[in-house]
This record gives C-alpha cells, structure tokens and sequence, in this order.
C-alpha cells in the first residue's frame, strides 16, 4: 500500500498558503495555535476512497481508518510486541490454531452500543460474502472454512472458523498455524465495523452504501468523524465512547489529500502542517547534510513495482514481460534519481524482512531483453504498438516512470506514453482490468514473506494482473503446512522465483519513508508496516 497526493480547488487551502506567502500571515501558525490546542494537521497524500475498513487499499486511506477503527490487538511502539487493544487479553491453543479473545466490557461503539463478540463475527462475514467484492477477502483465508465461504462452496457461515461463545468471547479458529496472525489483526479488513448502522443506510453486502459519512459512521476507536470535505480534509475529534480515552493525547486530527508534494511542503514551511506524507526529492540530499531534525527517513517494508495486464496482448507473452523487466537499470534509476536511502529492487519481497532469503536474480540484462523482444516477433520493437503506463500522481512515480520510458525506449526501441490520474482512478482501472502497465506500490500488512506473495495467488483480490499458476498456488499453499521456519522459507523463495520468472509483476525499488515533522509532535512511532497507534501520540507546544 503508498502514496501518492492532491491539489486543493481555488479558495482552498493553496489560497491560504498565498496569502501567508504574500506577507498577510498572522502572528502565530495553524501549527503553533493547534499545537496548544491538540490539534494535529497531516497530509496523507491522495483523497480518500472510502472509509470502509473492508474495501479500501490505499495506505493514505488506511491511515485515517487507524483513527476511527479500533483493532482486537494493537502494538507496543519500539518493541512491535502485541498489546491488548479491543481484546484485553487472549489464549492460544498448543497447536497454533485456535486464538480465544476476551473483549473488555468497557469497549462501546461512538453511538454507545457495547461492542461484542458477535459484531467481530459479523463484520468479518461481511468481508468475506462475494457481493462484498473486497480486494482483502483474501487475507481472511486464514481463517478455517473461510475461503470456501468466500469462493461460494457453502453459503453456512457457521462452517467458518470464528465463533462469539458469548457477548465477551471471541473463539477463532485457522486453517493452519500463522505465527503472524496477531499482526494480521492490525489491518484494516481485520477491524470490526457496525453492522446495524451500515444496514440503517443501504445493503451492507454492497459497495458503496453511504455509511462512511459524517453523521452515519458509527466507529469504534480513539476518534470520531466530524468532517468530510471532499478534495481539502478529513477531521476526526477524540472519542466520548473509546476504551481507552483517558490515554488518548490529541484533541481532534485533521487529514489533508494534498497530491502536489511541493504544495504539502509549503504548507509544512508555513505552519499549516505537523506532518508532510512525503518531500520532494530535490530537498532530501540537502536536509540530510544539514542535519536537519525536521527530516525522518523511516525504514519501510514496501516495494513499488509494474503490474502487466497479462488478459491483453502483447502482455500474455512472457518474453515480452521478461524483456520489459531485463531493460530497466534499476541501480542507475535508484541512484540517479531517487535519494532517501531507497534501494533497487531484484526481487519483489524487500531483504529488511527478517527469516526471509529472497531468490538470486538477473535484474538488468539488456541484450537478453533484447534477444527476449525478438524471440516474440518484435525485433527491436518493431510491430509493437504504443505501451501506455499508468500511475497516479506523485514526483517519485513520475520520475520512475519518464526514466523507465527513456530506457524501454532506448534499449528495446519501444514507445511508451505516459497516462497519469488521480489515485482513486488509478486504483479503479487496475481493478476492473483497464490498463496495460501500472506502477503501483505495496507495503507489509505483517512480517512475513506471505504479506508480498499471497497476493499473486490466483485467488487473491490484489492480484489484479490475469496471471495465475496452479504450481504457485501449490507452492504457497505447501509452505502454510509447514513448521520449520527455514524450510517454509525456502519454499516460498520458490515461490517468488516463479513470479518473477513469469513476470506479471516487475519490481523497480524498495522504499523508505522521507518525510518532514514538526517538533511539536510526540510519540509518533509508526512501525514499518505503516501502521499508526494514535494513543500514543500527543503535542507539545
């Protein structure tokens, strides 16, 4: 999940980043007044597709989810140690199986419903149920029973591993051991919603019902949603209901969809922002070696990579999907144009993941790229017609992309246009199959190789490129039955080298998190999975 951000209509925010500009600025900063106040400004890089845990994928979404969503477990900031968040404690069985949760009494909705065991059950058939069509439904496999239900094999949910033995307990079930599985529970599909307002609304089963707006959102975290403005910001205030809120630090959070990254770095400068999503690359070599304390450079598990479309041609060839990823110079590409600690990407799961060797590759041959191009009617480029390549609006996609098309161009003598669109576009046409090449970028739910190579199982909702294998179907499935670590890890490095080989996906780099923060901001600890605990977070003015 990254990254992208957005321009703001006239008379918005970039309006008042003029009028400070032009020496009209009063005397104290949004930052500085709100900072007093409790108020936290951040941008989180592309307008909102939704607020519906169970459908969104965009991380910048995600983050405002992490506001309004409590999850059953959450994490200790440093150590990444499961704390109790929904659940105030849990066994496990000594086969890894079975998880019971105890959920504490105290846990309300924001309309002042108890929160219950039974609307862990129902939210999580709701993901599951087809109508639904979510991307993450896959994720919830892990569970016994759930992909069958999922896949239409019985429509009897009691046939799936998750049960409400009373108002307070939550006994889940796996269809197979996953040390991990307390992480999973961190993702926004994992959180439970209220099922009895999104009925009050529309059909919970479908798409789109209006739920997720201010006034109908029934929520169960540290804050509430008071505002929506579409293109200029989200606010959430804290919670009256929440478990917790005598932690809770911060007062209200407001979330900007600035896509223009030189837009949010103004806003920074002129004390509009705590928090910027990310910073242009010109300014990152230049902080560094000032030593500035406003710059975070905060490792990342996320690869940003090419999905080919491999339902149209000439993408359902594999010599064209190898030849496209063997002409890309990623070591030239990363540093070139890319600073901030980024690395080039050979492989699609990044090496910071512990446990987890990835497969040796080839990553830059271009002669081979070339001999590849002709072997599939094509000699150098000739008779094959424009490449389009898709991606939303963000500096690091498109320097990635114009680079990417100065080499396809130069070694394989092919033309390739560029098609940039908002990110909700984007997302769209990836999802119905209307594309040919789309950059895109994935974080880690949890740590484990899993994260990064379930989603190209031919079931999975994010796989989005046509390509799907039984032998790694066969390889995943394989490792989710095995015990020993090393071995399980070997296994999925074969799975990984068979993705790679066939190429429906071409990674290009592994990414850091660079970006600016205000002083004023406390205990702000996201883990490199992107998630965000804002109990912990406060303001000091």
């Amino acid at each position: 999940m990254i990254f992208p951000r957005h321009v703001f209509p006239a008379g918005g925010f970039l309006l008042l980043l003029a009028i400070l500009a032009g020496g009209c600025a009063p005397r104290e900063t949004t930052v500085d007044r709100d900072s007093r106040a409790g108020v936290l400004h951040l941008s989180i890089g592309s307008e909102p597709a939704d607020l519906d845990p169970q459908t969104v994928t965009g991380t910048g979404d995600a983050k405002i989810i992490q506001s309004l969503f409590d999850p059953l477990v959450s994490y200790e900031p440093v150590t990444l140690a499961p704390v109790p968040a929904l659940a105030e404690r849990w066994e496990i069985s000594a086969d890894g199986l079975t998880y019971t949760f105890h959920l504490r009494p105290a846990a309300r909705w924001s309309n002042q419903d108890p929160l219950t065991a039974q609307d862990v059950v129902d939210s999580w058939r709701r993901i599951l149920t087809p109508a639904l069509g979510a991307e993450y439904a896959y994720f919830l496999y892990l569970l016994r029973g759930a992909e069958a239900f999922h896949k239409g094999g019985t429509t009897d949910f009691a046939t799936v591993g998750v049960k409400a033995r009373d108002a307070h307990t939550l006994v889940v079930t796996l269809a197979h051991p996953a040390p991990y599985f307390l992480q999973v529970l961190l993702n926004s599909p994992w959180r439970p919603v209220h099922l009895r307002s999104i009925a009050a609304v529309g059909d919970p089963y479908q798409r789109g019902t209006k739920w997720t707006l201010p006034g109908a959102l029934v929520s169960s975290g540290p804050f509430v949603l008071k505002e929506w403005t579409l293109n200029r910001r989200v606010v959430v205030e804290k919670s009256p209901t929440y478990w917790d809120r005598a932690r809770v630090g911060l007062n209200a959070m407001h979330f900007y969809p600035i896509e223009q990254i030189e837009a949010e770095e103004r806003a920074f400068r002129a004390g509009q922002l705590h928090l910027t999503w990310a910073l242009p690359l010109a300014k990152v070599q230049p902080l560094q070696r000032e030593k500035s304390p406003l710059l975070r450079i905060d490792p990342l598990l996320e690869t940003l990579f090419f999905r080919l479309n491999t339902r149209r041609a000439p993408f359902n060839d594999v010599r064209v999907r190898r030849a496209l990823a063997l002409a890309i110079d990623r070591d030239t590409l990363v540093s070139r144009t890319l600073p901030g600690d980024r690395q080039p990407a050979p492989t699609f799961v990044p090496p910071l993941l512990a446990g987890y060797t990835p497969p040796a590759r080839r990553a830059h041959d271009p002669a081979a790229a070339r001999q590849l191009l002709a072997e599939a009617g094509f000699p150098g480029g000739a008779g094959l017609p424009p490449i389009e390549i898709l991606y939303s609006n963000s500096e690091i996609f498109r320097l990635v992309t114009e680079a990417i098309q100065q080499m396809w161009r130069r070694e394989l003598g092919l033309e390739v246009r560029l098609a940039n669109q908002e990110k909700k576009v984007v997302f769209e046409r990836r999802r119905t199959g209307d594309y040919q090449v789309a950059l895109a970028s994935w974080t880690a739910d949890y740590l484990d190789a899993t994260t990064f190579l379930d989603m190209w199982r031919s079931d999975s909702g994010n796989n989005q490129t046509g390509w799907s294998d039984p032998a790694y179907d066969a390889l995943a499935n394989r490792a989710n039955t095995m015990a020993d670590a090393k071995a399980r890890a070997a296994v999925l490095a074969q799975a990984e080298s068979l993705v790679l080989e066939a190429a429906p996906i071409v990674p290009i780099f592994f990414n850091t998190h660079v970006y600016l923060l205000h002083p004023a901001v406390k205990g702000w600890q996201p883990t490199p999975m992107e998630h965000s605990d804002y109990r912990y977070v406060s303001l000091q003015p």
